[in-house]
């Protein structure tokens, strides 16, 4: 074995451990094989993850040949449609590799098969799908209305007014209390206490001020 061959191995070699460190992480679902240029009857290296039913030891594919005929052919090829043998769609890349003289000498491919996904995507479409007849205003926020955030929101409101909450104008107050009111701070029961005190006013002005 002369020193470029002994080089292109070592290449091959790395290959293979990054194609079954691929394979082994996406279990079920990503097919991942080393395809050894140098030898297209006999191409496939490693394969991990077997989803289309070849063998260490199977010819190269079409897409495998035109790289050896070529060099100028495209070092990668990504996500292509693709079949496995038995029809199931798959989404596929080719990744060549050069040796130092610049000529392929293995290929990376990588084939997800879709038919697995492609459920698990329309069930997650519908999980996150809202009803159109609420879309528009929201009829609650996923958030915890504190007391912390109460009072962070009320001193924020009121700086852009100008003040602090206890010296706002009483039309100050009153909107402020509207906008936390069409926010949906009045959701916690103990909302319009809290925000009483912050703004120095009794619980029956806060309600006034919402009406």
């Amino acid at each position: 074995m002369d020193h470029g061959t002994d080089t292109d191995e070592h290449f091959i070699r790395e290959a293979e451990k990054i194609a079954v460190a691929l394979g082994r992480m996406f279990p079920g679902l990503c097919e991942v094989v080393l395809h050894d240029l140098r030898d297209p009857q006999h191409a496939i290296r490693a394969i991990e993850n077997n989803l289309s039913g070849r063998r260490v030891g199977d010819s190269a594919t079409e897409l495998g040949l035109a790289r050896i005929a070529d060099p100028q052919y495209p070092g990668v090829i990504q996500n292509y449609p693709n079949r496995f043998p038995d029809g199931r769609p798959a989404k596929s890349t080719s990744i060549g590799i050069k040796n130092a003289a610049g000529e392929y000498i293995a290929a990376l491919c990588l084939n997800l098969d879709v038919s697995v996904l492609s459920p698990v995507t329309l069930a997650l479409s519908n999980l996150v799908a809202t009803d159109t007849e609420h879309r528009d205003q929201p009829l609650e926020t996923l958030r915890n209305r504190n007391a912390r955030e109460l009072r962070r929101t009320v001193e924020a409101l009121s700086a852009q007014r100008g003040g602090t909450p206890r010296s706002l104008s009483r039309e100050g107050k009153k909107a402020l209390v509207r906008q936390l009111h069409q926010d949906g701070y009045f959701d916690s029961r103990d909302a319009a206490q809290a925000i009483a005190d912050l703004l120095g006013v009794s619980r029956a002005t806060v309600y006034n001020y919402t009406k």
